[in-house]
Formats: C-alpha cells, sequence, structure tokens
C-alpha cells in the first residue's frame, strides 16, 4: 500500500514517514524566516509532536497536514494538506475544514506551496464535500495571505481573532475562506 495521498506534476503529498522527522526539523521548524510568524523555532521534541499529531489527524479523519515530498529528488519540502479547525475558543467554525502549509525556505518561489494547496483544496471539495474551506495566518504573512488570495480565498475580516501569546510584532490572526462554489469557479483557472 503506498502512502501517497495526492500526486501533482512535481509533488507527492502523502503520509508522514519517522525519517520524515530528522529534515523538517533541520530543514522547516528550526529555521527562523519559516518560523517567523508561527511563534519562532521549534524544537525537534516539538516537532516530533506535531509530526504525530499529523499522523493522529489521518487516521481519525481521512486528511491531514501531508508530508510534501518533491518527485525530483525525493526532498521532504514541508506540509500541505487539510485539517479540522481546532475548538479553542479563539478560531471561528470549529469542526469545519481548514488548508494550510508550511514549506522549507529553499523551496519558496517556485510555485510548489500553490501547487500542493491547489492539489489540497480539490481534495477537500471532491472528498469531503465541504461547505467551506478556511485558512488562518497572521497580518504580517504576506506570502501565506498572497496564496490564499492566488487560490481565490477571500479575506473575512469579520473573523479575525486575536492570541496573547502571539503579542503585537505578529498581529491580528486573519482569515481567508472559500466557498464549493467559489471554488468550483477557481478550479477551472488551475485546469487550463
Amino acid at each position: 500500500m503506498t502512502d501517497a495521498i495526492i500526486e501533482t506534476d512535481r509533488l507527492i503529498l502523502r503520509n508522514w514517514r519517522d525519517a520524515d522527522r530528522e529534515p523538517m526539523y533541520a530543514h522547516v521548524n528550526s529555521r527562523p524566516n519559516v518560523m517567523r510568524y508561527l511563534l519562532g523555532v521549534q524544537t525537534r521534541e516539538k516537532t516530533d509532536e506535531m509530526i504525530d499529531k499529523f499522523i493522529r489527524w489521518q487516521r481519525e479523519h481521512g486528511h491531514s497536514f501531508w508530508a510534501v515530498e518533491r518527485k525530483d529528488d525525493g526532498a521532504l519540502l514541508g506540509f500541505c494538506g487539510l485539517k479540522r479547525v481546532d475548538d479553542d475558543g479563539t478560531l471561528p467554525d470549529p469542526g469545519t475544514m481548514e488548508i494550510g502549509w508550511r514549506l522549507r525556505e529553499d523551496a519558496w518561489g517556485r510555485g510548489y506551496a500553490r501547487e500542493a494547496a491547489v492539489a489540497s483544496m480539490n481534495y477537500a471539495f471532491d472528498a469531503f464535500d465541504p461547505a467551506f474551506v478556511t485558512a488562518f495566518t497572521v497580518e504580517g504573512n504576506a506570502g501565506s495571505w498572497g496564496l490564499m488570495k492566488r487560490l481565490g480565498m477571500r479575506r473575512r475580516e469579520d473573523l479575525d481573532h486575536w492570541y496573547d501569546d502571539w503579542g503585537p510584532e505578529l498581529g491580528n490572526g486573519i482569515v481567508y475562506r472559500i466557498t464549493a462554489e467559489e471554488w468550483a469557479e477557481k478550479r477551472k483557472e488551475f485546469e487550463t
């Protein structure tokens, strides 16, 4: 049985392997530029906890923030995929579908995040038929919300939120969302 969930022209979005733990830490979670808007670098132990959580989500929900592997060389680029919105009292619509991504810095600017996100969005609407998919970031993370806009997602200022842990450096948590109907139209652009 393969661990691939989604394949694109250049990427494989797949289940996590134990061998992914070190490169996820070394090339992604320990890098200040990558983690700038994500409360700073993480330890190897926190990275392992994160991957364990992703594995649990796949088992419990049939989707996760999957490992993103580049086909050319098998390199782990980071993650992209789907989760359920946490019910921590600060985020809107707990239990609904959320898309997210985090890629290593040397993968930025090459279209990998967009490619993985489009494939994940297709998977979300094809496999789970949600009314909408949401994405979260912070005001300063222009790269992340720029991709949300390119995916056709719209800013929902009415759903913005504040985390005391983030402090003024990160600013408000901001929300982008796309409905099933909006994605059906946007998807046509990506398929041509």
